[in-house]
């Protein structure tokens, strides 16, 4: 069977170096060594400034609205957050459950990234911040972005779950904004079996979300606010510090299958229009059908040789029950109808993504 990805395993000898040291110390969690290190690692490795390790990507985005103030600032007031439906579920889900009424925005229908041209018109009173997702790792149009959320006094907190690594104009993308989140789930590029992390552009900010993640205490008897437990643990840790030592052969591998998806199916399928600004760190490998009916006949080819996509992401959500809106994003929609992914990860061999092409070929022609 291939599956759409497969977690990242690294060097079980040098994992089990690492496990052997969390038994000696008998410190698991609390931001033990371990956790240190892997922060000091990842700022240098993606160049940027204010990194905190968190337990998922998730709780990442709900600190990071927490910490820059984007909660409703008194009782009965609201607050809204403009963001994209063409995401995964957590992004809008986060907001809805820290209080903050998502208002989705529409899609750019090249880029699959949220176009700044219907952000502007969503700006309400209660509009507290723009919350846009770096989809595929494909950059936003960031510069238009942070120019809006600066004239209307909004925050801006990226969603950069996709985004591990990607560089724009020569620097770190996840640099951008108030804040960008990244999600270390085991199926990302980068993983700590779960976990994530908060990138702040100021380190006032990073301070109060340091205290937000546990529980609100500074000190053996102090407690100075509201918080919950979002710490990342040692074990965690231990497997991201393997996982970042192997990074390059994790890239090159991916590098060569999305480039041979890319040549073979351009011009075939309508591929994602890259940020030309942006490097690519090959997380995922994604193309649109023609069809909803393409996306089905494709999918059972598929299947039927072994290979086992998904349509990455569908439904649209602003179409989702629980967010009461009656907004219908044309672009997100038919994008979310006639998308898949196509497997992209280490081990998947020459002749498996020729399978693959033969099936989306046949389908496309």
């Amino acid at each position: 069977m291939i599956p759409v990805t497969k977690p990242y395993l690294p060097s079980r000898e040098k994992l089990d170096r690492y496990l052997d040291g969390i038994y000696e110390r008998q410190r698991l969690t609390n931001k033990g060594p371990l956790v240190q290190e892997l922060t000091r690692r990842l700022e240098d490795y993606l160049g940027v400034r204010n990194l905190l390790l968190v337990s998922n990507g998730t709780l990442a985005l709900q600190i990071a609205y927490r910490a820059l103030g984007v909660t409703g600032r008194a009782v009965g007031e609201r607050a809204e957050a403009i963001t994209t439906p063409f995401s995964f579920i957590a992004t809008a889900s986060s907001l809805k459950w820290e209080g903050i009424e998502p208002v989705f925005a529409d899609i750019d229908p090249g880029t699959w990234c949220l176009d700044p041209a219907q952000v502007g018109p969503a700006v309400t009173s209660s509009t507290r911040a723009i919350v846009p997702v770096h989809v595929f790792g494909n950059a936003c149009d960031v510069e238009v972005l942070d120019d809006i959320a600066q004239r209307n006094g909004l925050k801006v907190i990226y969603d950069g779950a996709h985004a591990f690594g990607v560089a724009y104009k020569g620097a770190s993308l996840l640099a951008r904004g108030d804040a960008t989140t990244l999600s270390f789930h085991a199926t990302k590029l980068f993983h700590t079996l779960e976990g994530g992390a908060i990138v702040f552009k100021d380190e006032e900010h990073l301070e109060r979300a340091k205290r937000l993640i546990n529980f609100g205490i500074t000190g053996p008897e102090t407690i100075e606010g509201l918080g919950i437990n979002a710490k990342m643990n040692e074990f965690q840790a231990a497997m991201g510090l393997c996982v970042l030592d192997e990074m390059a052969v994790n890239l090159q591998a991916r590098a060569a299958i999305w480039q041979a998806y890319e040549s073979a199916l351009q011009g075939r399928c309508q591929l994602q229009l890259r940020n030309p600004n942006a490097s690519n760190n090959y997380a995922y490998a994604p193309v649109l059908l023609s069809s909803e009916t393409d996306v089905g006949i494709t999918m059972a080819a598929l299947r039927e040789v072994g290979v086992y996509p998904r349509r990455y992401f569908y439904p649209s959500l602003d179409s989702v029950d629980y967010f009461g809106t009656e907004a219908h994003n044309r672009h997100s929609n038919d994008v979310a109808r006639r998308i898949i992914c196509l497997p992209i990860y280490v081990g998947l061999t020459d002749r498996d993504v020729a399978k693959i092409v033969s099936v989306v070929e046949r389908v496309a022609a």
